[in-house]
């Protein structure tokens, strides 16, 4: 448990944009442009997927999110297609609503976080993930503009409105998660959805919360408009943010995830997911940010390709080597979901049954 002077000693620190970001993984969303790319596009008409191989939907938890990059990454690379898989991708905007559509199929397969997975066991849904992108939520609680110097510590949530991306969304876990480690209740702080990217960045900017779990480059973008550095409460975007929030040095975040039935039924058509995936986690390692950046569609980087670049090449260093999950980062899940998800609780959960390794080879 942290203590209250330490949480008082870090409400201090400032948002310094794109400096501090070293070694998790970051989500990047294009602000000054929609927060969103229509369902089903994801840039280049010529990056559909192909016409060929099994036709598979993946839905992605907020498509313009770096922490999903991967995902989209990989159509653009034609990594799909060449491993003889058509995907379609549809950009459904939070992570709850991603897991929702699959669920009610809609969709086959979610570009989501891998806590998902825990969720839906503690439901009696069995749903595995089958290959690992990220290895921390690289979120950060700021606070608002309008309360800089009111709001110093989580304390001072109470009674506050927390902008998330969206309810049940791993950023709604990331508040309550802090609310609980701090001895407050979970519904001391109500929750409001305001997405990411410029839909983030004009609730924060404009007042309409009073704090807000963020992503960047939303944070950069939120500090450049207003004209200064903002407080932060908690950050998990560095190793030793993520150490001292989590208590791990590997928090598994953005994976691809499926109902198992999907997957026994689908293992082909899995394993050829999860290779393109490889591929592109390798393609990113063997790269520079700007040459990442160019593959990307042009619309994601809102306007500032320097900036895209930029982060992206920090990314570089947080991302999965290889798509394998570690028994330390599920169990670092698990123990988080224990305290920040009254669903989860006691319950006997199989570690086991959420992930899998056996598609990543």
């Amino acid at each position: 448990m942290m203590k209250h002077n330490e949480g008082q000693h870090r409400h201090r620190r400032l948002v310094r944009p794109l400096t501090l970001i070293a070694s998790v993984a970051l989500a990047l969303s294009a602000c000054g442009a929609p927060s969103a790319a229509p369902p089903g596009q994801t840039g280049s008409p010529g990056a559909s997927g192909g016409a060929g191989g099994a036709k598979v939907t993946i839905g992605i938890g907020g498509q313009t999110l770096l922490t999903y990059l991967p995902t989209t990454l990989a159509q653009e690379l034609g990594y799909y297609q060449e491993e003889g898989v058509n995907v379609e991708l549809q950009d459904l905007q939070g992570g709850s609503k991603a897991l929702t559509a699959m669920i009610g199929g809609s969709t086959n397969v979610t570009s989501g976080y891998y806590e998902h997975t825990i969720q839906m066991q503690a439901k009696n849904q069995s749903v595995k993930a089958f290959v690992d992108m990220g290895r921390s939520s690289g979120l950060a609680l700021l606070v608002a503009p309008k309360n800089e110097g009111k709001i110093k510590s989580i304390a001072d949530l109470k009674g506050k409105n927390v902008g998330v991306t969206s309810p049940g969304s791993s950023t709604d876990m990331f508040i309550k998660f802090l609310l609980a480690k701090n001895g407050l209740q979970q519904t001391d702080a109500a929750v409001s959805a305001i997405g990411a990217g410029s839909s983030a960045v004009a609730a924060m900017e404009q007042g309409q919360v009073d704090a807000a779990v963020m992503l960047e480059p939303d944070v950069s973008v939120l500090s450049k408009r207003i004209g200064h550095d903002l407080p932060v409460l908690e950050d998990v975007r560095t190793a030793e943010g993520l150490k001292e929030v989590f208590e791990t040095d590997a928090w598994p975040s953005s994976s691809l995830y499926a109902k198992a039935d999907w997957l026994e039924q689908n293992k082909e058509t899995a394993g050829k997911l999860a290779k393109a995936i490889k591929r592109t986690l390798e393609f990113i390692d063997g790269h520079s940010g700007e040459e990442i950046a160019a593959k990307m569609p042009e619309k994601f980087a809102g306007g500032d390709k320097a900036l895209y670049a930029k982060v992206i090449a920090e990314l570089k260093e947080t991302l999965s080597k290889d798509g394998t999950f570690t028994e330390e980062g599920v169990k670092a899940v698990l123990k988080t979901q224990r305290v920040a998800n009254p669903e989860i609780g006691d319950k006997d959960i199989k570690l086991e049954d959420t992930y899998t390794n056996e598609f990543v080879k």
